[in-house]
């Protein structure tokens, strides 16, 4: 098989946004060459600074996850005197794609209904003014860099209940802080409001993944007191991948109890991913261990249940949340109107038919 490189170039100098903008240039190049991020070789950074380009800082992290997931060849850091940043990603050219896999992955392939570089740079913006403005808690839940969470506490209310949001990503992107503004429809009407992390796949597998989960949970329940929090009263909600941790942590045998969970486009069927690279890179072409990850095979949990998904989403997203609906015996998904994946959140902000339904099923603080 040949190769060929594909280059992105930035000269600001801020490490993340030159990232954005020359993975940007890249992701679409990938597009018009047929190729996806399986079909990386290896990568380069030449910049006059390589080291602010080092994998491993965290920022530096997250910004190749935004772009390419958790798809990752050998990557160079090469000193230049040339300003700027320069990425070099030498791809393998691979024969024509089975149309029934290209289908699938389509239909599993919601970044493509939105500019993502645009998105996580709003995201990340309106997030990192939310935390400035309310002052959460960064706290540590567990013993790895990942394993922290921020905690957000309504004014002037002793003891409130929890609300925890979990973040999509396909368990190998994202980040709390990019979500946090999401709190708001919840902080106001009284909930303390959790935003965990978790270790990102396929560097963590998708098992330890859910047991940090479950450990964030006890973390609230086992520190409620010196939180000043009422995590008695503990309500999920989860985006995405983020859907199928609250799923799942939902249905674990000796997690806490919670009384609601409201899970947002979620992957609750594991399986079809084994189909596609994507889902390879997970291991969930293993199907006996897709199948013991779906929450959709697992009996219905003992809390009120409620689910969303945008209206214009794919097919794939939206029959998730409706099988699972029905496997559960939940009431039928809303499809939030005019939103795709990722603006299906707005409303947790900006207030609408979706921070509605999470008030409702979670109830009054």
């Amino acid at each position: 098989m040949s190769e060929f490189d594909l280059t992105g170039r930035s000269s600001q100098r801020d490490a993340t946004e030159a990232l954005r903008d020359a993975f940007a240039e890249i992701f679409a190049a990938m597009g018009r060459e047929g190729a996806g991020p399986h079909h990386m070789v290896r990568a380069s950074f030449t910049s006059d600074e390589p080291e602010r380009f080092h994998m491993a800082r965290h920022e530096v992290e997250l910004a190749w996850r935004e772009a390419f997931a958790g798809f990752r060849p050998p990557i160079a850091l090469r000193p230049s005197t040339e300003a700027g940043l320069t990425v070099t990603v030498t791809f393998r050219r691979a024969g024509a794609p089975d149309p029934a896999v290209a289908a699938l992955a389509a239909e599993y392939s919601p970044r493509r209904q939105t500019d993502m570089t645009a998105l996580f740079r709003r995201w990340s913006a309106e997030g990192k003014a939310f935390c400035r403005d309310k002052g959460g808690l960064d706290l540590a839940y567990g013993p790895s860099a990942w394993e922290k969470l921020d905690l957000f506490r309504p004014a002037g209310r002793g003891k409130p209940p929890v609300w925890v949001f979990i973040h999509g990503g396909y368990w190998q992107a994202s980040d709390k802080v990019q979500h946090a503004q999401f709190s708001a429809g919840m902080l106001a009407a009284g909930y303390a409001v959790a935003m965990p992390n978790y270790g990102l796949a396929p560097d963590t597998p998708l098992e330890t993944i859910v047991a940090q989960t479950i450990a964030c949970l006890r973390f609230l329940v086992d520190n409620q007191d010196a939180l000043g929090i009422d995590a008695s009263r503990l309500h999920l909600a989860g985006h995405s991948a983020g859907g199928h941790l609250a799923a799942v942590a939902a249905t674990e045998p000796g997690a806490p109890p919670v009384e609601s969970a409201l899970l947002l486009s979620g992957l609750f069927d594991l399986v079809p991913l084994g189909g596609i690279p994507l889902g390879h890179l997970l291991g969930l072409d293993d199907v006996p261990r897709a199948k013991a990850l779906s929450p959709i095979l697992r009996p219905a949990p003992k809390t009120r249940i409620a689910l969303a998904y945008g209206a214009r989403e794919t097919a794939a997203f939206a029959d998730q949340s409706a099988r699972l609906a029905a496997a559960w015996g939940a009431p039928a998904p809303l499809a939030v109107a005019d939103a795709n994946h990722f603006s299906l959140l707005e409303p947790l902000a900006t207030g609408g038919e979706l921070l509605d339904l999470a008030r409702s099923l979670a109830g009054p603080a």
